[in-house]
């Protein structure tokens, strides 16, 4: 599989360092506004992979992704100081404008994969701009905060974060939902298995873990500017899943038809990734309490997403 990389930041060369190290793609190519940056990337990256992969790495301009059967848009510009979200939102839609339409220009019928942030608004965009069918345009989502969910519950309860079947739903940032009523340990429900092993928990630590959930990000940028390895290796698996046919069940966002009543909205819930895309959504069972927070997250980014001009 060849996979195009548009914009080849942080998040774009750490997307592309994890595919080339697993040799998920046959060939990765690193297109960029800046080619000096995107050549860099793609030589240092390409320097590593002779003791992981066979994978070919290169750079070039949009006629590089001519045969991709992906394309990761990692592009976008940053929140200016005083800038409102929706201000942002409509500059990086401009921005979209231009690559979504230089993408399709070379590569007619790619699977999406929105890594730029807010990423459910930009998979909003991407969606409406391509015109490509929506299971075909996904974004990472609550992927990310789902597996910060999963290494903590693991971490607790002294097993691997692989064990632990938990995910979070809605936006991906302030209003998302950790659907603990449906979690679990293996084959066990999360409170029985916590109460087995000795390590119950209670209402305080999961606030804790709630807290932990929803401010890992700031808590990163904090201590070294942004985060990267995380959605990185985020990216790479939801790859995996599309290159190898995986049917697998990821937490992405894409343009769902109706959510807790809430109709043509873009945000995560589970869903069933292969070869095509996603293949089927999954509308987990969730106590009235998560009911109603995805009901909020859904309504808010369904307002915002209706405020620009596509």
């Amino acid at each position: 599989m060849k996979v195009g990389i548009v914009g080849a930041g942080m998040v774009g060369s750490a997307a592309g360092f994890a595919l080339a190290l697993a040799g998920t793609a046959s060939e990765i190519v690193f297109v960029d506004q800046n080619r000096a940056l995107a050549l860099a990337q793609a030589e240092d990256i390409s320097h590593a992979t002779p003791f992981h992969s066979a994978t070919k790495v290169t750079s070039g301009g949009y006629d590089a992704l001519d045969g991709a059967d992906m394309v990761i848009l990692a592009a976008g510009v940053s929140q200016k100081p005083g800038e409102t979200r929706l201000a942002l939102l409509e500059r990086n839609t401009e921005v979209f404008r231009v690559v979504v339409g230089a993408v399709l220009a070379v590569v007619s019928d790619p699977i999406l994969l929105i890594a730029s942030n807010p990423v459910d608004i930009m998979t909003h965009v991407a969606t409406r701009l391509s015109g490509l069918p929506r299971s075909k345009v996904i974004g990472s989502g609550t992927i990310l905060d789902t597996a910060r969910f999963r290494s903590l519950i693991g971490r607790h309860l002294g097993i691997s974060p692989q064990s632990v079947h938990a995910y979070v739903l809605g936006e991906h940032g302030d209003s998302e939902v950790l659907t603990w009523s449906n979690a679990r340990a293996g084959s066990i429900g999360l409170s029985a298995f916590a109460e087995q092993v000795g390590r119950p928990l209670t209402q305080d630590l999961r606030q804790s873990i709630d807290h932990d959930v929803r401010n890992a990000a700031y808590r990163i940028i904090e201590g070294k500017g942004s985060t990267y390895y995380g959605i990185g290796g985020g990216l790479a698996r939801i790859v995996k899943a599309i290159a190898q046919d995986q049917q697998a069940i990821l937490s992405v966002s894409t343009t769902t038809d109706v959510v807790e009543g809430i109709e043509n909205v873009t945000l995560s819930l589970p869903r069933v990734i292969g070869r095509a895309g996603v293949h089927l959504d999954l509308h987990p069972d969730l106590d009235d309490e998560e009911r109603e927070g995805l009901r909020r997250s859904a309504e808010m980014l369904k307002d915002l997403s209706g405020k620009l001009a596509l």
